[in-house]
Order: C-alpha cells, then structure tokens, then sequence
C-alpha cells in the first residue's frame, strides 16, 4: 500500500502481472495479514517495507503448513518512495521477476530487495 502504484504500471509495460494495493478498492485499508491472505489467494508475492509484520505472517504460514507466493521486502534506504528514486524499484523489481519468471518461483520464499 505505501510503495506508489506507477511501479506497478512500469512494470505492467514489461509485461509483469502485478498489482498494487493503493489500486484496489477490495484491498487498501486492510490489515497486513488481510493483504497476505488476499496475495495467497491470487498466488501473488508481496512487495513490501513492513518486514517486521510481513516476516511474522510468512513464518506463521509455514508453521501452519499454508504456502504462501513470496515476500519481497524492500528497503526505504536502498528504495526509497520518493518519484524520483522510483525507477530503481521498478529495475531491481523487474529484474527479480525475470529471474523468477517461472510459476511458483518465488513459493515460500522471502527477499530481501
């Protein structure tokens, strides 16, 4: 919800299947283990600054069993939400689905971006 949804559209253009929270009216607002239960549900990843939540509900759903899509955490430091710093999470973004290009490639994974 926090990263701006144009790096959801610039990597749309690449041809990547995303989306992002602040463009969907079922999603923003929701509390975090609500978005993680909606990106399981759609075999999506997460792409998120929050690890300290995230990180808790991927480690909950591997004790439970429950597979997940992937929990790409990025760092406000390395990425900032800044325009004019956007374009680097679209690269590092667009680079990672590359080299995860197959389906379930990021299952039960987290990165650190």
């Amino acid at each position: 919800e926090r990263h701006d949804p144009e790096v959801a559209r610039r990597l749309r253009k690449l041809g990547h299947d995303v989306v992002a929270v602040a463009e969907r009216d079922d999603l923003r607002g929701l509390s975090d283990a609500d978005i993680f239960a909606a990106a399981i549900a759609e075999e999506r990843a997460v792409v998120t600054e929050n690890a300290r939540d995230f990180l808790v509900l991927a480690r909950a759903a591997a004790a439970e069993d429950v597979r997940h899509y992937g929990v790409v955490v990025t760092s406000p430091t390395r990425h900032p939400r800044r325009p004019d710093a956007r374009e680097r999470l679209v690269e590092s973004l667009a680079r990672l689905l590359e080299e995860h290009s197959t389906a379930g490639a990021l299952r039960d994974v987290v990165i650190w971006l």
